[in-house]
Parts: C-alpha cells; structure tokens; sequence
C-alpha cells in the first residue's frame, strides 16, 4: 500500500499541532485541570486534539479516530479494512505545563489495528521524527536537517544503555528490583521519559527503553517510528495489542535478553 499521502497528512497536522502548542507554552494564562485519573490536561492539549479532528474530518471522513482527549469517532476500529488516526496531542503534559521542552504531539495511522505510519513532533526542542512503510524512519534536527535513522548495532548488555520512566509505578507493578538488577548489568541508566527515549533509541543513541501504565495514544505513534528504524517493540509480558500498557523497546538484538530478565527475573541471562 502507499501511504505517501497520508503521511504527508500527518506531517501537515503536525504542522498544525506545533502552531497551537507552542502559542500556549510558557502561557501566564495556561489552563490546567485534572481528569478522571488524575492525570493533567492543559486548554493547549484540547485546542490541538480538536483541530487535528476537523483536519480528519475534512480529508479522511471515513477513517475513525482515537484521540485522548475527546475519545473515539467512528465504527470497525480494528477490524478488516479498518483505519484508524490515533493522537495525543501533548505527551508529555507535564513537562508542558512546568515548563519542561520535552513535549510532543504524536499522531499515527493504524491499518487493521496496525500502526503503519506516525509523525512525532517535539517543537519545542525543534526536533521531528516519521516513518512510514516504504520510507523508513527519519528525523529533522533543529538546524532543519532531514536524515535517515536507524537502531545502534552494540550486541551486548554491557556496553547498552536504558531509558525508563517514573520509578513509583515500576515499584507498584513489583519489577523495580528487577530494573535495578536490569541496570547493573548494563553502561548506563537515564531517564528521559515519554516520546524521547524511543526516539532515542530509533537514532542509536540508546538500546533499551522500559515503562508501564501507558494508553494506545501513548504508544501508537512509537511503534512505526522504532520498527521502521530496525528496532523491536512490545509489550513488557509479550506481544504488544491495542490494550497494552507496559511496554519494552529495544534495538532488536538485546530483546530477547530483556525480554527474558522482566518476564522470567531467577533466569540468568
């Protein structure tokens, strides 16, 4: 299939997600509520999310939409034939409202409840990332650069290293020791957090990455972005699906060794 002119698309919208956004960072007026779940949520994060569903409104009315904000448009998500746009209009909320750079819309198009196609859009440290089948995965530095991207090559836990995210949740899902184990095996730890760390490890600069308590709109966009660049992506506990929510992300050739230490932690890798 060509998806050419979806991901051009998706790179428009991003366009239209990075204008919105970064009119509202820094903003004295800034709205800030919490949801049901007791995550944040910006005015900034409904504004984008409700002008990315009219641009698919308009180009893609038959395509259903999976938005965090606003919730579910149309039928047969998953099924034959379906497609199906999946966006977080911030991730990273919490870096936005704080005033932390390290922030991104992320959009994705899944076909038959697989993502095929994502743009990552970080305007904030004037960085982008896409991918698409028949594209590859690529990246715009902030001197506008566009280049191809691609996984690290290193084959061994000793010279890896790791990006996880928020300590308190791997502790209440009972895997902290087995991350701090996981961690003196390897070069290094860091916690970039979100979007950045898998784009991090599409461009080579990390190997693995590690974290839970995620939704679809946290992941959808990730996994073109990872896979088209050579990496491996899934669920913590085995295949990724649409009801994930922990997920593993490495440089494909460790997965399995990772894989292995979360899943069976008495084994000895």
């Amino acid at each position: 299939m060509d998806f050419s002119k979806d991901l051009a698309l998706a790179l428009e919208m991003a366009n239209i997600a990075d204008k919105i956004s970064l009119e509202r960072f820094y903003a004295q007026d800034l709205v800030v509520e919490s949801k049901p779940d007791s995550s944040p949520v910006t005015d900034a994060d409904r504004s984008v999310e409700a002008a990315l569903k009219l641009v698919l409104q308009e180009q893609r009315p038959d395509d259903s939409l999976i938005g965090e904000e606003y919730g579910t448009v149309g039928e047969n998500l998953h099924g034959k034939g379906s497609r199906t746009w999946i966006i977080d209009p911030i991730d990273g909320t919490a870096n936005f409202m704080r005033g932390v750079p390290v922030w991104a819309t992320l959009i994705a198009l899944a076909v038959d409840g697989k993502p095929v196609l994502s743009v990552v859009s970080a305007p904030a440290m004037g960085r982008r990332w896409w991918a698409a089948p028949g594209v590859g995965a690529h990246t715009k530095h902030i001197d506008g650069r566009e280049v191809p991207i691609h996984v690290s090559k290193i084959n061994n836990l000793e010279n890896a290293s790791l990006s996880y995210n928020n300590l308190k949740l791997w502790d209440q899902v009972g895997q902290l020791d087995q991350l701090i184990e996981l961690s003196r095996k390897i070069w290094r730890t860091r916690a970039f957090g979100d979007f950045w760390s898998y784009m991090l490890l599409a461009e080579g600069t990390l190997e693995i990455t590690a974290e839970h308590d995620l939704k679809i709109y946290d992941i959808a966009a990730l996994v073109p972005i990872v896979e088209q660049a050579g990496g491996t992506i899934s669920d913590l506990d085995g295949d990724l699906t649409t009801q994930s929510s922990s997920v593993l992300a490495t440089n494909g050739i460790l997965h399995r060794t990772v894989a292995e230490h979360f899943r069976h932690p008495n084994i000895k890798n």
